[in-house]
């Protein structure tokens, strides 16, 4: 082979070192490319895009939703005793557990009760043997003063012999027998008056005693009727539904939680429920704003989550009433289960719809589209590539729904607040809304 043939001979080695160059420069081209469409792209002006629907006209019915709960009803409420003192519990059944007549679901601490019963029983035992001194001595003076009576009894009969003899008797023993004689007299005068004092004196203080006995005894029936009333049992077969704690949740805001052992509570405050299994009702929490526009008897359509196939159906029997803080403001509403099965167990979560009213030929458009500000209720119409803001009349809203007043049928509105969107914009050259109110 030639020398010029080998200058321009390819090899293997030759052909590596021409097209890694070549592959470094495309790579870093793409590489470039995509730096300048990110850079490109962050950069651009956002565009807004403002969700819109339209006001329509028509007859609607307006419907109420809430969140509910089973559980048994006309429930027998277990309430703390109205007894002073330290009430703290010391067992408490599991909510949902089963119980039948006679079981304890609630027992209170008793040791200030009992504290109460053995200083009631000590004062008993001191009072009935102060009574029985106190008969005693009445019964030793009794009989002393019945002896010291005779006796002074005695010496005036004696006295008065003596005088009769006055007559043969010499001036000076005869006024010495008449003055024997009232002198003994005086004595049982001033004996009976001792004796009658002594009596007073005696029956009071056996009152006294037995006023003590008394009192004793009342205390210790009293204890005893707190000691008893502390345990609280179940008087019909049911479930137990325990109530929600009120100690230290007044400010809060929070969800107080259910009672447990260890809990003090103040008398007459509710601990828990033995609900009546042989009917249901439903416990729905409901917004403060909706309780003007439901009212008792009202029909419900209900749907239990662990039932879902199976639709219900149920009426109003109370409205509880308004708690809670003043940004959350809410009320129970019971219903009553019309149509239950067997398969329902206490505690199962419910929905509730509920049917408030119907209108006939009014205009309405989705609750999200209606917006508040202070005492003024408005909507965002569509103004060529912008929005008007635009006061409307409410008439009723529902959690889906506003009937309003002030626009015609078919006018496009925004379904969120273009201002907020728009200052939401990042890098906009300027705001293209016209947010202006008519």
């Amino acid at each position: 082979m030639s020398s010029a043939t080998q200058a321009i001979a390819v090899t293997p080695g030759n052909r590596k070192a021409v097209l890694r160059p070549l592959l470094w420069l495309v790579l870093l081209a793409i590489v470039g490319a995509l730096a300048f469409w990110a850079i490109r792209k962050a950069t651009a002006p956002k565009q807004v895009v403002i969700p819109t629907t339209k006001v329509r006209r028509g007859d609607i019915s307006l419907e109420l939703t809430a969140r509910a709960e089973l559980r048994g009803g006309n429930a027998e409420t277990l309430i703390a005793p109205m007894v002073g003192g330290d009430q703290h519990i010391t067992t408490l059944l599991k909510p949902g557990d089963p119980v039948k007549p006679g079981d304890v679901v609630v027992q209170l601490n008793t040791d200030e009760q009992e504290s109460k019963l053995k200083e009631a029983e000590a004062d008993l035992a001191e009072a009935e043997q102060h009574l029985i001194q106190a008969k005693a001595q009445n019964a030793a003076d009794t009989e002393e003063d019945a002896y010291a009576l005779a006796k002074a009894k005695s010496d005036v009969t004696l006295a008065e012999l003596e005088v009769r003899k006055n007559p043969i008797k010499a001036a000076i023993e005869a006024r010495q027998n008449d003055l024997a004689l009232q002198a003994a007299r005086d004595k049982l005068a001033q004996l009976e008056h001792n004796i009658g004092n002594r009596k007073t004196t005696n029956t009071a203080a056996i009152a006294i005693q037995e006023a003590a006995r008394t009192k004793a005894l009342e205390s210790i029936k009293i204890a005893r009727q707190n000691i008893e009333s502390m345990t609280l049992t179940a008087h019909r077969a049911g479930y137990v539904s325990v109530k929600q704690s009120q100690q230290g949740m007044m400010f809060t805001g929070m969800t107080a939680p259910l009672l447990q052992v260890g809990d003090t509570v103040n008398p007459g405050i509710p601990i828990a429920e033995i609900p009546n299994l042989d009917k249901w009702e439903i416990a729905a929490r409901m917004d403060e704003l909706d309780r003007g526009h439901v009212a008792l008897g009202d029909k419900a359509a209900i749907t239990v989550i662990a039932v879902p196939s199976h639709k219900f159906h149920g009426h109003v029997t109370d409205l509880g009433g308004t708690t809670g803080m003043f940004w959350e403001r809410h009320f129970e509403c019971k219903i009553a289960l019309d149509d239950p099965i067997p398969e329902l167990r206490p505690g199962m979560s419910a929905l509730v719809l509920m049917t408030t009213e119907e209108m006939k030929n009014v205009l309405w458009i989705p609750a999200e589209a209606l917006f508040q500000e202070g005492n003024r209720a408005l909507v965002y119409v569509r103004s060529g590539k912008s929005f008007v803001a635009k006061d409307v009349k409410l008439l009723r809203r529902s959690e889906t729904r506003a009937v309003i007043e002030g626009v015609t049928d078919g006018q496009e509105i925004a379904l969120s607040n273009p201002l907020e969107l728009a200052q939401k914009k990042d890098g906009a050259a300027a705001n293209p809304l016209k947010a202006v109110q008519e």
